[in-house]
């Protein structure tokens, strides 16, 4: 197989296990009890072939904890390798949402190329003082522009209270 890839997986996904004493019997993943970083070969229901299955537990801020299931195609790799490469591919899709969501890339109304080129910039540019004001802050983009927006409408009532202030004395 060629396409090579890493997804997240759901408790209630139907699997087989491919070897041990689970072999063959379907059961939801919330049954298998996977150790953490724990690698096993696995069928998924609906999918044509074995992919590789681990698990790894994270810990919360406040102590809970949480475990994030992740499967590859790639049989060969360890767990600890499936799980940096996750990693690196979250930080990507992170990047994907905020310069979508938070930065407004796709809100271009443009139809020349120069001003959608111009439009693409400033929107990276925003995202890099987005990332700069997360380092800053240890806040995470979405709290930093709901901050921002938050400043903004406060800033704007206030305005509005001197308008109709001026409006009631003249």
């Amino acid at each position: 197989m060629d396409n090579k890839f890493i997804i997240g997986i759901k408790l209630n996904r139907v699997i087989a296990c491919e070897e041990g004493e689970e072999k063959g019997q379907h059961q939801n993943l919330s049954s298998l009890n996977l150790k953490d970083r724990e690698k096993r070969i696995v069928s998924l229901k609906g999918c044509p072939f074995s992919v590789a299955l681990i698990a790894k537990i994270l810990k919360n801020e406040d102590g809970s904890t949480g475990t994030l299931y992740l499967a590859k195609s790639d049989l060969e790799s360890s767990a600890d390798h499936i799980y940096e490469v996750y990693q690196k591919r979250r930080r990507i899709e992170e990047y994907h949402k905020s310069v979508i969501q938070n930065v407004s890339l796709e809100k271009s109304k443009t139809k020349v190329e120069r001003s959608q080129r111009n439009h693409i910039f400033a929107s990276i540019i925003a995202y890099c003082k987005l990332e700069f004001l997360k380092i800053k802050t240890n806040l995470n983009h979405f709290a930093l522009k709901y901050k921002i927006l938050e400043k903004a409408n406060q800033t704007a009532y206030q305005e509005l209270k001197k308008l109709q202030a001026n409006k009631v004395t003249a």
